[in-house]
């Protein structure tokens, strides 16, 4: 089917090569004459005629009472403002109307543009100098983590110049995330920008003043004085996300370049790793309207960041939880396990984004992956062994126990012999047996101790001394390294000799 371009040009070319007459070309391109005409006197078509609105009966019978909700809506909170369909069901039900849902509709996205209720923000473009501005913003997205599905914060730093971003993965988005992430994008990066601009994360904001004001918590003060750099808060609401557009955009290009199907990884320290390549990948990429790869542009940009501080920032919270009779501490909603000799004393926590690390004094007594998600028990059968010796039933079903099997630290040896010695000695003497074998896992090589639970499985001979005794035995030919010195040759003497006490015993001189 021709356009009317084409008919134009055709009519067009005719006149020009056959000078044909009005009525002839329109009677071998089958138009009127008037069009003809038209075609003559210009290469474009006119416009179509704007014909006069036509009167809708079903519509226009309720036209006004829909523009007084529309109208009204403006002193309404979005949230609660008329939507099409909730017009169109108020107009059923409460004038009786009889007109389709897609007239409405049709009619109110129309006068929201006419009545200036749907307005365009405009956006200005910006130009970001190097070394001068970041964004920042935590995304969730979900992975399987150990075989379990985990909701997971994707950490986001963006250079605003380079488009280089750091990403890290956390289980949680509280506070020591938030300040562990600067830390590692800052080391990431090899310096500071001047300004780095935020929505209102409540890591670092206590509370929102009027304007730009805001309250700031004081770990965020004093890591922002640390590293020397500026913070900048967007305006709260949707209206900030487009002040901070670069990383929104980065959060979910990422998570559909690299999240996409769901990460099935064995741990967190793994799934990271896993980001780390996928930033090394992203390098190589050009940012649509540029000319070079983001690494050739961060290139450039790194020289003009401002210095690292000789020491990282430590961004640990300290707490001082009680151990219950369980032997536990409860840090945020999960509970994590401590040597039983602690029980009902008040310990230090240093709490980070990862770990759990419980001291006493200067001693550290406990370290643990911090948990997935809240009331979850983080625990070690080791902190339970002194315990167990009195204890011996409650091996069976201990919570430590299963945790310790699921992460191989209880291994199938260990299971042999303690059936073997439940076996051939009873439940609680088997079961003390193997508990002083696992004490002695805090001195022995577990591996030498192992091999000694096998010959011992394997010989009926399940007294645990013989295993410990076995165990030192493998572990007899194994002696520290020396380290040479040469510098320490100058102390060197020759070792004496016994040819003096030869002359005492025989009576003769040589």
């Amino acid at each position: 089917m021709r356009s009317r371009v084409e008919l134009f040009e055709r009519i067009r070319r005719d006149r020009r090569v056959e000078e044909l007459s009005i009525r002839e070309l329109a009677a071998r391109h089958g138009v009127h004459r008037r069009t003809v005409r038209e075609a003559l006197a210009s290469a474009l078509p006119p416009p179509r005629k704007a014909y006069a609105r036509r009167y809708r009966p079903a519509m226009d019978a309720w036209a006004e009472v829909i523009d007084g909700w529309l109208l009204a809506d403006r002193e309404v909170g979005r949230k609660q403002r008329h939507t099409a369909r909730r017009i169109w069901q108020r107009l059923v039900a409460e004038h009786g109307a009889v007109l389709s849902e897609v007239t409405v509709s049709r009619y109110v996205a129309r006068r929201r543009v006419e009545l200036g209720l749907d307005r365009v923000e405009v956006m200005v473009p910006q130009a970001h100098l190097p070394g001068i501005e970041a964004q920042v913003d935590f995304g969730e997205f979900q992975a399987f983590i150990g075989g379990v599905l985990a909701t997971c914060w994707l950490f986001v730093m963006r250079l605003s110049n380079s488009g280089r971003a750091f990403h890290a993965a956390f289980t949680t988005q509280a506070q020591e995330a938030f300040l562990e992430g600067h830390v590692l994008a800052f080391a990431h990066f090899g310096g500071t920008p001047a300004v780095i601009k935020y929505d209102n994360l409540k890591p670092a904001v206590a509370r929102v003043l009027k304007g730009r004001d805001r309250v700031e918590s004081e770990r965020f003060i004093a890591l922002r004085s640390h590293y020397g750099f500026d913070s900048f808060f967007c305006r709260p609401g949707k209206g900030g996300a487009h002040e901070k557009g670069g990383v929104e955009g980065e959060i979910g290009r990422f998570r559909r370049r690299h999240f996409v199907p769901l990460p099935r990884v064995e741990s967190l320290a793994a799934l990271n790793e896993l980001i780390q390549g996928a930033d090394v990948g992203d390098d190589q990429r050009v940012i649509t309207g540029r000319s070079c790869t983001v690494a050739a542009a961060f290139a450039a940009e790194a020289p003009l960041l401002g210095r690292l501080p000789s020491e990282a920032f430590d961004t640990a919270r300290l707490l001082r939880p009680r151990v219950d009779a369980k032997a536990r501490v409860c840090v945020r909603q999960s509970f994590y396990s401590v040597p039983a000799r602690y029980a009902g004393r008040r310990l230090t926590v240093r709490l980070a984004a990862t770990t759990v690390q419980v001291l006493d004094g200067a001693r550290i007594v406990a370290v643990h992956d911090r948990a997935l998600g809240r009331y979850a028990e983080v625990l070690a059968l080791d902190h339970y062994l002194e315990v167990l010796k009195v204890k011996p039933g409650a091996l069976a079903g201990a919570t430590a126990l299963a945790q310790a099997k699921a992460a191989g630290v209880f291994t199938a040896t260990h299971q042999r012999y303690w059936d073997a010695a439940r076996g051939a000695r009873g439940d609680t003497a088997g079961t003390k047996a193997l508990v002083e074998i696992l004490l002695a896992h805090r001195t022995q090589p577990a591996a030498a101790l192992i091999a000694a639970m096998d010959t011992a499985v394997a010989t009926m001979t399940l007294d645990p001394q013989v295993v410990l005794i076995e165990a030192r035995r493998h572990t007899a030919g194994h002696t520290a390294p020396v380290t040479p010195r040469p510098e320490l040759d100058r102390y060197d003497r020759p070792p004496p000799g016994l040819a003096g006490y030869d002359e005492l015993l025989t009576g003769t001189t040589p």
